[in-house]
C-alpha cells in the first residue's frame, strides 16, 4: 500500500480515513529499517510510536479534533531530549543518558499529532560539517553512499531524502540544518533565534544554536516551524514575538521582492556546478518577478574566524558540566577526582569535540580573551551592521548553501580548515540571528552520481514568512525538490 509522501498529505488523508495513523508509522518504521544502510537512526521508537499513533486514530474514530501534524511521522536529531528516551548527541560520554523530561519542541510537536519514530545521527555535539564525528558511525549520502549528507544534522537530512519520513528536526549552530538540507536535495529552515524553543536541546553554542525543521516541501517546512514556534517560559532567550499563521504566506507570488547578491563574496571558491545552479536560480527568482540587487557585505570574509572563535567559547562552557560526576560516562579505576574528570573525558570525548573544547579554553583564558574572544565579538557585531544595511535596500539576501557538491567521506577529515571553510556561506545566519532557508536548485554530475545543490535564502529577523514565500515561489517554478535519490 502507497501513502502520501508530504506531511500535508499525510495529515489530510489521516483525517479523511483513507489511511490510518498506526498504517502510515509502521510504514515510517520499515522504511527506516529498510535504510539501515545510510545509519541516519541512532534509536527508533517502535513501541512508543504506534502508540501514539494508536491514539491518533481513537481520536478521529470518537470524531475529536485533530492536530496540523495528526499522524505525521517525524524523527529527531539525537541532541534533542526525550523524556525516557535514550539522547546521546551521537557522543560516548551520553550513551546511556534517558532525560527526566522533554524538549519543549516535542510537546508542542506531539500535542499537533506528529508520531516520532526516532532519535537521528549527527555529529558528536553537533560539532561537525560531514557526520564524521559520531561515536556511532558515519552517515551516509542516500543519493551516493560514498559521500557525506552535511552535518551536524546528517541523520535528519539522511532520513527525509530517503523517504523515511516527511519530516525531520535539527539542530543549526553554524549551518547544521541547511548544508545537510543542501546535500540531501530537501529543504531545511533556520528559524530566526529565539523564534522556537531550545529548552531540552543539548547545548553546543547557546548565542548560536537554533531548532529547526528538514522537509520534502517548503510547505511542509512551514507547517512544522508553525507547530514550535513561539515564546517558552523554559527559555528565556525565546522571543516574545507573536507567531504568524505561514502557510499563508505560501502565495507563490514574488512580484517586487527585492533579493540582493553579495557577488564579490561568492565570486570565490565556488564549485563551477554551484555557482551554475545558483546563476540559474537567481534567473528563476527574476522571471518570477522578484528584483535581482547587488549588495556588499564588507565584513563577511571574517564570518568564519569569528564564527569558530565564538562556538568553540561557548562549547568549552558548556560542555564543562559533563565530568563524570553528575551523569553521563565515567571512567572506572580512577583514584582522584581530577583524575576522573581527565579520563572520563578523555575516553568519551571523539577527537573534534577535543579539539573544539582546547580552541575554547584557550581564547577565553587569561592573556588571550581580550585578543580572541573579545575581538570576535566586536567583528560580530560589524557583521550585524553590514546585514542591516543590506536589509534597508533588499528584503532577501541569496546565495549557495555550500560552495561545493557533497564531498566523499573521509576526504577532508585530515585537514579540520577545509572542513571549516565549507561553512563559510552559512555561519553568518547564526552569527547574527537570522532565519534562513536552503531548498534544492540544481545537481552536480560526478563520477557517475548526481549530487544535490541547494540555494539558500536569508532574511530579516522573525520575517519567516517572507523567507517561505520566495523559497515556495522557487519550488513551484522547479522540479528539483521532486527528484528522489536512487533506491
Amino acid at each position: 500500500m502507497s501513502f502520501p509522501e508530504t506531511a500535508r498529505d499525510i495529515r489530510k488523508a489521516v483525517l479523511e480515513g483513507s489511511v490510518s495513523a498506526v498504517e502510515v508509522c509502521r510504514a515510517a518504521l520499515d522504511r527506516s529499517i529498510a535504510a539501515q544502510p545510510l545509519n541516519a537512526f541512532n534509536l527508533l521508537m517502535t513501541e512508543r510510536a504506534l502508540e501514539r499513533a494508536a491514539a491518533v486514530d481513537r481520536a478521529r474514530a470518537a470524531g475529536q479534533p485533530l492536530g496540523a501534524l495528526a499522524g505525521v511521522p517525524i524523527a529527531l536529531k539525537d541532541n534533542i531530549c526525550v523524556r525516557g528516551v535514550r539522547t546521546t548527541a551521537s557522543s560516548k560520554i551520553l550513551e546511556q543518558f534517558h532525560p527526566p523530561y522533554d524538549a519543549t519542541v516535542v510537546h508542542r510537536l506531539e500535542d499537533a499529532g506528529a508520531i516520532v519514530v526516532g532519535k537521528t545521527n549527527c555529529d558528536e555535539f553537533a560539532m561537525g560539517s560531514s557526520n564524521e564525528n559520531s561515536a556511532f558511525g558515519p552517515v551516509r549520502n542516500p543519493w551516493s553512499l560514498d559521500r557525506t549528507p552535511g552535518g551536524s544534522s546528517g541523520g535528519s537530512a539522511a532520513a527525509v531524502a530517503a523517504g523515511c519520513v516527511p519530516l525531520a528536526l535539527g539542530s543549526d549552530t553554524g549551518g547544521s540544518i541547511r548544508q545537510p538540507a543542501s546535500f540531501c536535495g530537501i529543504v531545511g529552515l533556520k528559524p530566526t533565534y529565539g523564534r522556537v524553543s531550545r529548552y531540552g536541546l543539548l547545548a553546543f553554542a547557546s548565542s548560536l544554536d537554533q531548532i529547526g525543521p528538514f522537509g520534502r516541501t517548503v510547505a511542509d517546512a512551514a507547517l512544522a516551524l508553525s507547530a514550535m514556534a513561539g515564546v517558552d517560559g523554559a527559555d528565556a532567550t525565546s522571543a516574545h514575538v507573536a507567531v504568524p499563521e505561514y502557510g499563508a504566506a505560501l502565495t507563490g507570488n514574488v512580484q517586487g521582492l527585492r533579493i540582493g547578491v553579495p557577488r564579490a563574496f561568492v565570486s570565490e571558491g565556488v564549485d563551477s556546478h554551484v555557482r551554475r545552479a545558483f546563476d540559474e536560480a537567481l534567473d528563476v527568482l527574476r522571471d518570477a518577478g522578484a528584483s535581482i540587487v547587488d549588495i556588499e557585505l564588507p565584513h563577511a570574509r571574517y564570518a568564519i574566524p569569528v564564527y569558530y572563535l565564538v562556538c568553540t567559547a561557548e562549547a568549552s562552557s558548556n560542555l564543562a558540566r559533563y565530568d563524570g560526576v553528575k551523569y553521563g560516562y565515567r571512567a572506572a579505576g580512577v583514584e582522584t577526582l581530577q583524575e576522573m574528570y581527565s579520563r572520563s573525558r578523555d575516553q568519551a570525548f571523539g577527537p573534534e569535540v577535543k579539539r573544539r573544547i582546547v580552541l575554547g579554553t584557550y581564547v577565553l583564558s587569561a592573556g588571550y580573551y581580550d585578543a580572541f574572544y573579545l575581538k570576535a565579538q566586536q567583528v560580530r557585531t560589524l557583521l550585524r551592521r553590514d546585514y542591516e544595511e543590506a536589509f534597508e535596500r533588499v528584503d532577501l539576501v541569496a546565495m549557495p548553501t555550500s560552495p561545493v557538491p557533497p564531498f566523499r567521506l573521509g576526504e577532508k577529515t585530515e585537514d579540520p580548515l577545509q572542513m571549516y571553510l565549507g561553512d563559510v556561506f552559512t555561519v553568518s545566519a547564526n552569527l547574527v540571528g537570522l532565519p534562513g532557508i536552503s531548498v534544492p536548485c540544481g545537481f552536480a554530475g560526478q563520477d557517475g552520481a548526481l549530487l544535490p545543490i541547494g540555494l539558500q535564502l536569508m532574511g530579516r529577523a522573525f520575517e519567516e514568512a517572507t523567507l517561505l514565500r520566495a523559497a515556495d515561489a522557487f519550488e513551484r517554478a522547479t522540479r528539483w525538490h521532486k527528484e528522489a535519490p536512487p533506491n
